[in-house]
């Protein structure tokens, strides 16, 4: 595979990669296509440039060294061709806390409600659709969250008897948060995304993830797949830590894009995130959400869930929801969509570029054992903390 990262040629990105120079993860940025190690006794993680005074400052100014092309680098990010030898992007996060949120789009408040009734059975999915859009309509994209209008729906909801706990969560006024994995745990481009072999029924979620520092600061953000199990959370809400955080399930990347002159949380509110998955069948699904839809705003998901009530002394990272969740049949009429192992899932936007994965089951993705504590030692080694 050769699938670049579409890295837009403005703009100050922060990510990371390995290098067979170095034990540890590098500290990387873009400059005229070529990707440069700027770890430092300052910076020597992304969260720690993320918890400076100015980001992007550093960014900008620091020396650094070339480690390569980036698409070249890109390419050899895929792990079916990887030379562990060269270089290749990770994660572009490392020390954060990696949470998301949910139903932040009422389109996939209603796709939640309707896994719910369906119990995860994916063939009684558009009955059940077809029945609730005709109850409350389609046009719901103005709704905000706990108004007076979202009770009037949520009440003809439970009249109908489709009541749900999902419905709290996104036409209440709390928003839902949770944990996608732990610190050090996600994936980035190129790299294989895992789903857990008792899963029949489920799919990608193209999103935008804010980065905050410990402040409560958002100083950028990037893309992400908030890999789901539609019929394993169907089945109940409590299952929601194992419909969400397997090996390999949370995708970021390809880089964090800084806020500075060029770009702002304005754009974010006003970006399109695409989605296009490509089977080894032949299968081809596209679509696309956009933020001006989403019923919460990101400075809200992110005081929802750091402030006062609840620190992260080493940020976070906050996938904000998506509205696209792919119901075009795969194979037999009424099935809806389901991954199949092979599946190449692109999630673009044009102001970050484009994560690019294949989908295999969690436990053939290469297993999760670089933590927090190996990092460490390996910093601590190279005189860099």
């Amino acid at each position: 595979m050769t699938n670049a990262t579409h890295l837009p040629a403005e703009g100050l990105f922060v990510g990371r990669a390995r290098a067979t120079d170095a034990s540890h993860p590098l500290v990387v940025t873009v400059r005229d296509g070529t990707v440069f190690d700027i770890t430092s006794n300052v910076a020597p993680t992304v969260r720690d440039v993320c918890e400076l005074p100015d980001p992007a400052g550093h960014v900008r100014s620091a020396k650094g060294r070339p480690i390569g092309p980036l698409d070249a680098i890109a390419a050899n990010s895929f792990e079916t061709a990887r030379d562990p030898g060269k270089p290749y992007l990770l994660s572009p996060v490392d020390l954060q806390a990696i949470k998301a949120s949910g139903v932040t789009f009422v389109v996939s408040l209603l796709e939640r409600v309707i896994e719910e009734q369906a119990r995860g059975s994916a063939e009684k999915a558009d009955a059940i659709r077809a029945d609730i859009a005709g109850l409350i309509g389609h046009d719901l994209s103005k709704l905000k969250p706990g108004s007076p209008e979202a009770m009037e729906i949520k009440a003809k909801l439970i009249a109908r008897g489709a009541w749900s706990q999902y419905l709290e969560v996104g036409i209440g006024p709390d928003a839902e948060i949770f944990t996608k994995c732990q610190p050090m745990a996600s994936v980035g481009f190129g790299a294989d995304v895992g789903l857990h072999p008792v899963s029949t029924w489920n799919n990608p979620e193209p999103e935008i993830a804010m980065i905050a520092a410990s402040s409560g600061r958002i100083v950028g953000a990037t893309i992400g797949n908030d890999v789901n199990l539609r019929d394993v959370e169907g089945r109940s809400a409590l299952l929601l830590g194992k419909a969400k955080d397997n090996n390999a399930s949370a995708a970021l990347g390809p880089f964090i894009r800084l806020f500075d002159e060029t770009f702002s949380i304005g754009d974010v509110k006003q970006a399109i995130v695409r989605l296009k998955v490509e089977g080894e069948d032949g299968f081809s699904l596209e679509g696309a959400s956009s933020m001006t839809e989403i019923s919460r705003s990101p400075e809200e998901l992110v005081a929802a869930a750091m402030g006062p009530h609840h620190q992260y002394p080493d940020g976070l990272a906050l996938y904000l929801g998506t509205m696209f969740v792919p119901s075009k049949d795969r194979g037999e009429t009424g099935k809806g969509f389901t991954h199949k192992v092979g599946d190449i899932v692109t999630i673009s936007s044009e102001k970050f570029g484009a994560l690019v994965n294949r989908v295999r089951l969690s436990p053939d993705c290469p297993h999760w054992t670089y933590g927090a504590s190996h990092l460490m030692r390996d910093l601590a080694r190279a005189d860099l903390i």
